[in-house]
């Protein structure tokens, strides 16, 4: 029985360090350096190999090392290998202090001011209290949820939407399609933190920014196929939208000269807004390999049938 790491190998090196200390009886190694075939039991990837089981023929669990699985190719994994996405501490913490650094660099109009001064102006802004800001986040799962509690903290008028119906305290929550209008037209600040599923690919487009209020705003931290780039960039020029952050795009990085580079309110950062942590990750899954053994959930296993 065996456990292999399949991503960057600075990563995995840390990796094996950790499982040496904390789960010193069960062999690890790094891809492509495997050993026995037969013997791994379990994967940990960003990209797992083309039909795994066929290499592996007694693979139980496939972990990915980020938050999303969006990446994998889910055919290729048989139905019976639980496939489970990586939910730890440093993944939400990341998220949390992007978002909100976004959201109060929009807020407190820091765009603005960045513009100025590269024009040389001194002219300050009319400061809108955080309660009349409306907050919404777009995806109410583990990061989701998380950011919302922390922008509760500022005084933000804070609300979610999901698939699903969820509860969280002093939040407005919002569920279903027949719901995301009305979730949108009280939204100044719009956070994406979907997965990307078929259903939400592309969901970012004109007909969404259409029903969000006049001079809102976006925070795009899911993936880079939610949305529609041309769409934004004609909402942003019409200025039907004020300003855009964005850590994901597609592709990644974009083009040379692509027009989002250097539109004056647009804002990028490469993919950063969170990372796996090794020490709280490698935790995380050695907590999850007790819960396969025990036969119990394990902690981000996904449902195959909605994609996350």
């Amino acid at each position: 029985m065996a456990f292999l790491y399949k991503a960057d190998p600075a990563r995995g090196a840390q990796w094996a360090k950790l499982f040496a200390q904390k789960a010193p009886d069960l062999p690890f190694h790094l891809w492509p350096d495997f050993g026995d075939p037969a013997a791994i039991r379990y994967l940990a990837a960003w990209l797992p190999p083309d039909d795994p089981t066929r290499i592996f023929p007694n693979l139980e669990v496939v972990f990915s090392v980020g938050a999303g699985i969006d990446q994998f190719d889910l055919s290729g994994v048989p139905a019976h290998v639980p496939v489970v996405r990586m939910i730890e501490p440093g993944i939400v913490e990341g998220m949390v202090e992007y978002v909100t650094q976004a959201v109060l660099t929009i807020h407190r109009d820091l765009v603005d001011y960045g513009l100025q001064q590269q024009q040389q102006v001194w002219r300050e802004q009319p400061v809108k209290p955080a309660g009349e800001r409306r907050i919404g986040v777009l995806g109410l799962g583990v990061l989701g949820t998380a950011v919302l509690q922390r922008l509760r903290l500022f005084g933000f008028a804070c609300a979610g939407w999901s698939r699903s119906p969820r509860e969280i305290e002093g939040v407005d929550c919002h569920a279903g399609d027949d719901a995301l209008a009305g979730f949108l037209a009280r939204t100044d600040i719009l956070i994406c933190l979907l997965p990307l599923t078929p259903a939400t690919r592309g969901l970012l487009d004109a007909k969404l920014f259409a029903k969000l209020p006049r001079g809102a705003s976006l925070i795009q931290t899911g993936r880079g196929p939610h949305l529609n780039q041309q769409d934004l960039l004609a909402a942003l020029d019409s200025g039907h939208l004020q300003n855009a952050i964005l850590d994901v795009t597609d592709p990644e990085p974009l083009p040379a000269r692509h027009p989002l580079w250097t539109h004056p309110r647009v804002r990028i950062t490469p993919h950063i807004a969170s990372a796996t942590r090794p020490d709280t990750a490698v935790d995380v899954v050695l907590e999850n390999l007790r819960r396969h053994r025990a036969g119990l959930p394990m902690l981000g296993q996904i449902d195959r049938t909605q994609g996350y």
